[in-house]
């Protein structure tokens, strides 16, 4: 049944925005709280690049994740972001990370975890960024999607701006 009030708007399209590289500094396990168990993994340092805009990752940011009882992860992340010509973006995402439970052994595994194909699991982003820079204002006003994976030591996005 087709509604005639709603109008076709089309499918998403969407352009690649940056990679992006964070290394972590040790977790730290808040435990098992009433909605699941916290742990934030804190953002060392790290990169980003892409076409229009390159720069650093500053420590002091993080993912306070919520590991819920199904072993999914609920993710809550704010980054600095310095660009290589010295603006200050601010960056904040959700998401989720859904590891199949075949599949969770092995990511518990140091070893193992950064060699696991990212299409076994499901790890997706929702970017917002802030900035009071003239040449980033752009990006006050964009939405994002991203796919996450992990490297060595650290945990990395692909990140697209939805046009």
């Amino acid at each position: 049944m087709t509604d005639s009030r709603v109008k076709s708007v089309g499918d998403l399209e969407t352009r690649h925005l940056f990679d992006i590289v964070v290394d972590l500094d040790p977790r730290l396990n808040f435990g098992a709280g009433p909605v699941g168990q916290r742990v934030l993994f804190g953002a060392a340092k790290g990169s980003f690049e892409g076409p229009r805009l390159r720069g650093e990752v500053l420590r002091g940011g993080g993912d306070w994740a919520l590991f819920r009882a199904d072993g999914a992860m609920t993710l809550d992340v704010r980054l600095s972001l310095r660009t290589h010509d010295g603006e200050l973006i601010y960056m904040t995402y959700g998401g989720r990370w859904v590891t199949p439970q075949a599949l969770r052994a092995e990511m518990a595994d140091p070893a193992r975890r950064t060699r696991i194909d990212p299409a076994g699991y499901y790890f997706r982003t929702n970017p917002l960024f802030e900035t009071g820079s003239q040449t980033y204002a752009w990006l006050n006003d964009i939405v994002c999607v991203g796919k996450g994976y992990l490297v060595e030591g650290a945990v990395a996005y692909k990140i697209f701006e939805v046009l």
